[in-house]
């Protein structure tokens, strides 16, 4: 199962009616719905491994991004529920929120002049590197494994040690 995600960089109040229902669209609703589609499957198999992918933003807030935190947060808040809801029926449900992760958006967010260059990101973060796709697919990865049976409605920090 796959959802797609935007980000940008708006004041709040500079932020159109359009730009937060696309936001919230492809962000949360995109998401809900591939959840949606994929529950009555795994209910029939008594079985299933929902991770869904928030932003560290979605916790903490960012900056000229309130309709991107608020649809990352709505996205912790409907996998935590999935989570309650589907327990009992051998479903798992946990969300990744990454802080800042090295991928083609944070670049384009980079050359913008919306974020920091990935040396001042870094020195941020307590690890002292940005995150990379792999880190995120591995945290996943474990997330849909039997050794990973019992953990759901969880919110799995891949940051560097940059958010808690």
């Amino acid at each position: 199962m796959t959802s797609a995600g935007v980000a940008e960089f708006t004041a709040l109040t500079e932020i159109s009616l359009e730009a937060w229902n696309r936001m919230i669209a492809v962000n949360l609703t995109g998401t809900f719905l591939c959840i949606q589609a994929a529950i009555p499957d795994m209910v029939a198999a008594a079985w299933g491994r929902i991770v869904t992918i928030a932003s560290s933003a979605g916790q903490i807030g960012s900056p000229r991004q309130g309709h991107y935190a608020a649809s990352k947060g709505g996205v912790i808040a409907l996998t935590k529920t999935v989570a309650r809801e589907y327990a009992e029926y051998g479903v798992t449900a946990n969300t990744i929120p990454p802080f800042f992760v090295d991928t083609p958006m944070s670049r384009a967010a980079e050359a913008a002049r919306d974020i920091p260059n990935p040396e001042q990101v870094a020195a941020r973060i307590p690890s002292g590197r940005l995150g990379t796709v792999d880190d995120i697919a591995a945290a996943c990865a474990f997330l849909c494994s039997d050794e990973a049976s019992y953990i759901t409605g969880q919110v799995v920090g891949v940051n560097g040690g940059a958010v808690v």
